[in-house]
Formats: structure tokens, C-alpha cells, sequence
């Protein structure tokens, strides 16, 4: 929660601030804490759970297969540090005494800080603007009677640009559902 001053009084805003958005999800087992119960919807879900979850997700391994001791490690940290923190913020709503975790609400806001660009790919609003001036070097030509643009009819020249803008805006989704929160499978590193 974001504090602003009025008149030498602290009042809380009940949103987020953006330092406080990226300092939370700066640690990757929050992401992870946040990606397991965005899987699990409206439900409330056992730390115990979620333990063997993120653990299973760091080490690579099932968690059946995990040494107790590096459980425990997660488990010490969720209890003591990352889950306090997340549900200090309002995103979660952790139940210490019953051992339970579930998401709030305010979580729903966190999606647009999780979009990346992974090192050898380029930003989407690049592509689309690409695709923005091919579509304008097509209706040039096909203004100026280019062979074989030139010869397209109105109706042709709309569907080329469609179906370009329509693949393109397919491939975006279908990128994006992968790094929302929750999606299926583990979560990208």
C-alpha cells in the first residue's frame, strides 16, 4: 500500500506504488508464490502445498524427490520473509496460524509488471510498427499502380493488411499467455 503526506498526515492510498510493485517481485520465489496461486483461482491453499510447489521449481526436481532440509529452506523463507511481505502488501492473504495463502484481488494489477522481452526478441510495439509501414508501403503501391500490388482490388489489399495485423496479434497472445501469472506449467525463469 502506498503512503502519500496531506497536511503532515500519512494517509494510505490502498494501491501499490511502482518501487513497491518492483521491489516485491524483484525476488523470484514471490513470482513463483504468486504464479502457483494464480493457478489455484478463488482457493485458499496449504503453505505445505505451495512449499513443496516452489521448492519443486527451483530445484528442478519433484518435490517428493527433494532432501527435507531443502524444503525447509523454502518453507523458512516463504513463512518468515516472502509471504509476510506479499501479504503486508495486500496482494495475498496469508493466515500464519492455519497455514494458508490466497490471492487478493490486488494481485490482478501485477500482470503488466510480469511482461518482459526476452534478450533476442524484440519488442512487440517494434513489430507492430513494422507491420505498420509495410501496410503503408503496400497502399502506396497499390495507389501508384505497382505491379503486383497495383492490380489487387480494395477489397484484396484490406484482407492482405488483415490477415498481417490478424497473425501478428495472434502470436502476441499466444506469447503473452505464456508469462502471465498462472499460466500452465512452471513458471519462466
Amino acid at each position: 500500500m502506498s503512503v502519500s503526506k496531506r497536511d503532515d498526515e500519512e494517509v494510505e492510498t490502498g494501491e501499490l506504488d511502482r518501487d513497491e510493485v518492483f521491489e516485491m517481485l524483484s525476488t523470484q520465489r514471490r513470482r513463483w508464490v504468486l504464479h502457483y496461486l494464480k493457478q489455484q483461482g478463488e482457493d485458499r491453499v496449504d503453505l505445505r502445498t505451495l512449499v513443496d510447489s516452489v521448492s519443486s521449481w527451483e530445484y528442478e526436481t519433484p518435490a517428493a524427490e527433494l532432501p527435507w532440509k531443502k524444503r525447509k529452506r523454502v518453507y523458512t523463507s516463504l513463512r518468515q520473509s516472502h509471504l509476510p511481505r506479499l501479504d503486508e502488501s495486500g496482494v495475498i492473504e496469508y493466515d500464519r496460524n492455519r497455514g494458508e495463502v490466497a490471492l487478493t484481488d490486488e494481485a490482478r494489477k501485477l500482470q503488466l509488471y510480469l511482461e518482459y522481452v526476452p534478450e533476442d526478441d524484440i519488442p512487440w510495439s517494434h513489430c507492430y510498427l513494422g507491420l505498420s509501414g509495410v501496410s503503408a508501403v503496400i497502399t502506396a503501391l497499390a495507389w501508384f499502380p505497382v505491379s503486383p500490388v497495383g492490380e489487387l482490388s480494395a477489397v484484396a489489399l484490406g484482407a492482405l493488411v488483415t490477415a498481417m495485423f490478424g497473425v501478428s496479434a495472434l502470436v502476441h497472445t499466444y506469447h503473452s499467455r505464456r508469462n502471465r501469472l498462472g499460466h500452465e506449467g512452471p513458471p519462466k525463469r
